[in-house]
């Protein structure tokens, strides 16, 4: 990328934070009707990437999240599968198997995940270790120990990088918004990433708290749309960490409609990082069909 055509990011918006938190406010108190709330849960549950991301990760662990992927309730008919399973790159070609024949599509976690604490050359050896595998999808952590310290062109260049590695893959880049500290830093970093070449900006990696929340994820999003108003080229969002309610979803899915419009609300677009979402969808689907809610015991964990 020519970099005579970057902005300075030591320009990018100040955030109005209390205006910030007064919209998101107003999008959690929008009234949805019974059939509209159907459209929405299944949308949000066509949405979400199912991960498993422990060290005790075991290839019996992602075969069976990945049936549940593949099967999410098979007692409710025409529900959707989720968009993607996301595992460590060891664990990719046990995904990749596994869901053979199905639309689901494997991410993987690279780049030192979730530090990002490691050389330039080993977070493309990983990538590239991670697409050998078959990866549909790279999720890579910025160095935030460069950004804070001010070194922009470095995170800059190392986004840059990872996309080439990437090659026909999407890349999510993963700002890790609960040590950015300030919703300026938000936005920088995002401008940042979409101007490398990101294909979707990610709040966290799920492993710090906060994760994401509805005023971050909205400094996201605008930042997205910036950007296509001035390129007319699209940019992902996925939210993760955090995210357990059908409720919330919905909210971020209001939130979404709002600020990007219908081109965005599909999971070539949106994502969510929040496998325990799945279950509490489930459990609202059964109770629109069956008038009851089962129990969460129901349904499979992983």
């Amino acid at each position: 990328m020519d970099k005579t055509d970057i902005p300075n990011f030591r320009m990018s918006p100040v955030i109005d934070q209390v205006g910030i938190e007064e919209r998101v406010a107003r999008f959690t108190t929008r009234s949805i009707k019974k059939s509209s709330k159907l459209q929405a849960l299944n949308l949000a549950l066509s949405m979400i990437d199912l991960t498993t991301l422990e060290g005790k990760d075991t290839p019996g662990k992602v075969k069976q999240m990945c049936y549940k992927a593949a099967h999410m309730c098979d007692q409710l008919a025409n529900i959707p599968n989720v968009a993607a399973v996301c595992v460590y790159p060891n664990h990719v070609r046990t995904a990749k198997d596994a869901l053979k024949g199905t639309s689901i599509k494997v991410a993987s976690v690279a780049t030192a995940f979730p530090s990002g604490n490691t050389t330039r050359v080993a977070k493309i050896s990983d990538v590239r270790f991670a697409i050998g595998e078959g990866a549909d999808e790279i999720d890579m952590v910025i160095s935030r120990g460069q950004f804070l310290a001010g070194n922009y062109d470095f995170v800059f260049d190392e986004i840059s990088a990872i996309k080439e590695a990437c090659g026909s893959a999407r890349l999510k880049v993963i700002l890790e918004t609960g040590e950015l500290s300030t919703l300026d830093n938000i936005r920088r970093a995002s401008d940042i990433a979409i101007h490398a070449g990101a294909d979707f900006i990610k709040t966290s990696t799920g492993k710090i708290q906060p994760a994401a929340t509805m005023p971050v994820t909205l400094v996201m999003l605008q930042a997205i749309k910036d950007h296509y108003y001035k390129t007319g080229k699209m940019v992902g969002m996925k939210p993760a960490g955090g995210i357990s309610s059908s409720k919330l979803a919905i909210h971020y899915l209001v939130m979404l409609h709002e600020t990007l419009g219908d081109q965005w609300m599909n999971n070539d677009w949106f994502r969510f990082g929040a496998s325990s979402l799945a279950n509490d969808i489930l459990m609202q689907l059964a109770k629109e069909k069956y008038g009851t809610y089962q129990g969460k015991d129901y349904f499979s964990i992983d």
